[in-house]
């Protein structure tokens, strides 16, 4: 057990500055691993070299930062992201009772020509960016060095260079796309040549892993610290709010599997509330979750079926009720809140919603 430095989510900005005692071991000049995740800065440098590992997080280092600030946040990241990804990843497999395939994390990718201030889940296929290495066959987290600055604290603190390893809602966000690939399996990549995988996220997708994070924060404003700026409705700012529902689905592909993912990120997190308001422990609808995506990966139709199968939300939302029978007239009736019922094709539902809505209008 070693003692480092993290965000919580209870406080401003990143997070409360909060010391754990973790159970990883240093494994490297900048890495960091446990059984479930290793986290690797690859930019390299000693950076975890030093008999102290309580980093100060140095408003995310950046450019215009001194070197011992750039070490300091450098390493802290590394801390953080190990931290939040350990805690999800074990909280899954107790929920599966069997452990995920190992996770690789890599902190400052994609940081030329210019530098990156995003994060994805990439399987060895093809992708964009083009990935400059081997990837590893059971999937990795690409997080950049940080490309911006956001602004300063109202309180008159200096500004955060958003460096993404500091801001828990994104490690946690792409830890849930590897939590995703491994249990419902959305693109079916389990019937593809190991190096020719599908990268592309569905809604589903998306919207689980947002309510992943949602969930492990606390909050359903994930990304508050980075987007607080933009309206509440803003489908930019991904809130987990009443109001999304499936008339607001937009048929399609390109970047329209955010917006629509947050319609179900959004319903999971009413059903949440509802099982939490029932008494019901929190760890017992986070297994109705995980256990259902595993029970939508499990089918062994044709792929073709398959890959539509599980890009509709009523599958997804019949093997979830399905693993808890108590609870499934709660979750039922709070997923139908936002439109989403069993047995009914998105399209549909999208439909009936708005075709309810005219008749009430009118």
């Amino acid at each position: 057990m070693i003692a480092i430095m993290v965000y919580r989510p209870d406080g401003p900005g990143p997070g409360r500055l909060s010391e754990v005692r973790l159970d990883v071991g240093v494994t490297g000049p900048a890495e960091m691993s446990c059984a479930e995740v290793t986290v690797r800065d690859e930019r390299g440098g000693d950076l975890l070299g030093g008999p102290d590992l309580v980093f100060d997080p140095a408003a995310g280092g950046g450019p215009l930062a001194t070197a011992q600030a750039e070490r300091q946040a450098r390493a802290f990241g590394i801390g953080n992201a190990v931290y939040w990804a350990q805690q999800l990843l074990r909280r899954v497999n107790s929920a599966l009772r069997h452990p995920l395939p190992p996770l690789l994390l890599r902190i400052g990718m994609h940081g030329t020509p210019s530098r990156w201030g995003g994060g994805h889940y990439r399987l060895p296929g093809v992708a964009s960016p083009a990935e400059p290495n081997q990837l590893s066959a059971t999937g990795e987290v690409h997080l950049g060095g940080g490309r911006a600055y956001l602004p300063k604290a109202k309180d008159g603190g200096n500004a955060y260079f958003h460096a993404p390893a500091h801001n828990s809602a994104i490690v946690l966000h792409e830890v849930g796309h590897h939590i995703c690939r491994h249990t419902a399996d959305f693109r079916v990549n389990r019937r593809r040549p190991a190096g020719d995988q599908h990268n592309g996220k569905i809604a589903l997708d998306e919207g689980t892993s947002d309510f992943l994070t949602a969930f492990m924060l606390g909050t359903p404003d994930i990304y508050r610290w980075q987007r607080g700026q933009l309206p509440p409705t803003d489908p930019r700012r991904r809130l987990l709010r009443a109001g999304a529902t499936m008339a607001h689905l937009r048929p399609g592909s390109g970047g329209l599997a955010h917006s629509n993912g947050t319609i179900w990120a959004s319903a999971l997190w009413t059903a949440y509330q509802r099982v939490l308001d029932s008494g019901a422990d929190k760890d017992r609808f986070l297994r109705m979750v995980i256990r259902g995506m595993a029970g939508l990966g499990a089918t062994e139709a044709p792929t073709a079926d398959e890959q539509f199968r599980r890009t509709q939300f009523c599958e997804l939302l019949a093997e979830t009720v399905a693993v808890d029978p108590a609870l499934a007239p709660t979750v039922l009736a709070a997923m139908a809140e936002h439109g989403i019922k069993p047995d009914t094709s998105n399209v549909e539902l999208r439909e009936q919603l708005r075709a309810d809505r005219a008749r009430v209008v009118h």
